[in-house]
């Protein structure tokens, strides 16, 4: 069979790398793909968002299946264009279409989607840009702190959360008055602030059934010990030490099984990928988000610990057999971390000559924002590698991505050395 990964980032190289070791993968190509997918597949020079080109292509090639790694070109519509089309509707896409999208693309599709099939969740309500002065008014009645989510796409930006009023307001004001977030921040969700510790399930869906994958704890913030600015993440574990089986068991019970079944009730025949970012609170699992792809970087610390053909898993989905396929999956822990430009998540420098890369040991290394010039490695972007290591148990794993991490350098480079440390109190 043929493949074409959607992306250039490290998800998509990640994915890519485990397509290469598939027994039934005939040509693998990614758009647009990177520096690093080039040594395993075919870049093909087209945009995920140029969707005319990219069903040429899959035809000139006889390309099966496409994965698409990023949100925008799903919330964009590339499912129903293919879908749509008498010689490409028999391709299989792995994401959903436009409509089950949103529950990626508006937070407050996903928020009324979740109270209607009775999935846990923070309390909340959406103001538009015409009821600033409402939101401004119920902000005075809410109890601190509390969390404001653009409605709409803002690469995993769009999340603020205020610990006190002043801030809120501010906040709000530059959100619906100011268009902080651009059109994503027409709609602002004010939610309850729920105390707990985060993690992320992952879901494989063929529009029928589902497989749970490999779960992970990712980290967004730019500082140390989780402070600074949000980003768009800097490193994951996985497995995650306090979701035992029990907890898993209420998230299949309580989250994934009455989404699909919501899915399935509002006529969403929703085939790919649902990322649900969860809130271990008090015991209990409560969504804070839905995602209708992988993430980045979880997809390279998952993605890695699946032991299973992924082009198997994949024609699974295409010929809606999720029911029978049995996933397997590494049981020693991986580590990711993120290495990303000097100054990220705002401004920062790119173009400098990246070293140590063939100095890593012990670690899977996918690329992100990375190219080349004058046939040298550079950074092009604000998260430029990603390194996994494996590891008998967290601080085995640790060891390893964080060595690789520093081994790996360009000028102004920066990573998080404290990726994972807050989970070793749960390890047995």
């Amino acid at each position: 069979m043929n493949f074409l990964v959607l992306g250039s980032g490290g998800r998509e190289h990640a994915i890519s790398w485990k397509l290469s070791q598939s027994k039934i993968v005939n040509k693998l190509f990614v758009a647009p793909g990177n520096p690093g997918t080039a040594s395993i597949a075919e870049n093909i020079n087209i945009g995920v968002e140029e969707f005319e080109k990219l069903a040429s292509f899959c035809l000139e090639r006889s390309v099966d299946i496409v994965v698409v790694g990023p949100e925008v070109p799903l919330v964009k519509g590339v499912k129903d264009f293919f879908k749509a089309k008498e010689s490409t509707k028999h391709i299989c896409i792995v994401g959903p279409d436009k409509v089950g999208a949103q529950l990626e693309g508006s937070k407050d599709f996903s928020k009324n989607f979740m109270f209607k099939y009775g999935i846990p969740t923070a309390a909340s309500r959406t103001f538009l840009s015409s009821e600033l002065e409402d939101g401004l008014k119920y902000l005075e009645t809410h109890s601190l702190p509390i969390v404001l989510k653009a409605d709409g796409l803002a690469a995993g930006k769009g999340v603020i959360i205020a610990e006190d009023l002043k801030t809120a307001k501010e906040t709000l004001i530059d959100m619906l008055a100011h268009s902080k977030f651009g059109e994503a921040s027409s709609k602002v969700v004010i939610e309850q602030f729920l105390k707990g510790i985060e993690m992320s399930s992952f879901v494989l869906c063929d529009g029928e059934s589902y497989t749970i994958l490999p779960e992970a704890k990712d980290y967004k913030r730019i500082g140390e010990q989780d402070t600074g600015l949000n980003t768009g993440g800097m490193g994951a574990i996985s497995p995650v030490p306090f979701a035992d089986q029990a907890f898993l068991d209420k998230v299949e019970q309580k989250v994934v099984i009455p989404t699909i079944e919501g899915l399935k009730k509002e006529g969403i025949e929703y085939t790919g990928f649902l990322f649900i970012g969860l809130m271990n609170y008090n015991g209990e699992p409560y969504v804070i988000e839905y995602n209708a792809r992988m993430g980045d970087p979880e997809t390279e610390v998952v993605f890695p610990r699946i032991t299973s053909d992924v082009g198997e898993l994949f024609k699974a989905v295409a010929d809606k057999q999720l029911k029978n396929f049995k996933i397997e999956v590494d049981p020693r822990t991986a580590s990711t971390i993120v290495l990303v430009s000097g100054g990220y998540p705002e401004d920062y420098e790119k173009g400098f000559e990246i070293s140590g890369i063939d100095a890593a040991e012990n670690v899977h290394v996918f690329h992100s924002g990375t190219g080349l010039k004058e046939g040298k490695l550079i950074n092009t972007g604000g998260r430029v590698i990603t390194v996994t290591g494996f590891g008998k148990d967290i601080r085995d794993a640790i060891a390893k991505s964080n060595k690789a991490a520093e081994t790996i350098t360009w000028n102004k480079r920066y990573y998080r050395r404290d990726i994972g440390l807050d989970l070793l109190k749960y390890e047995k």
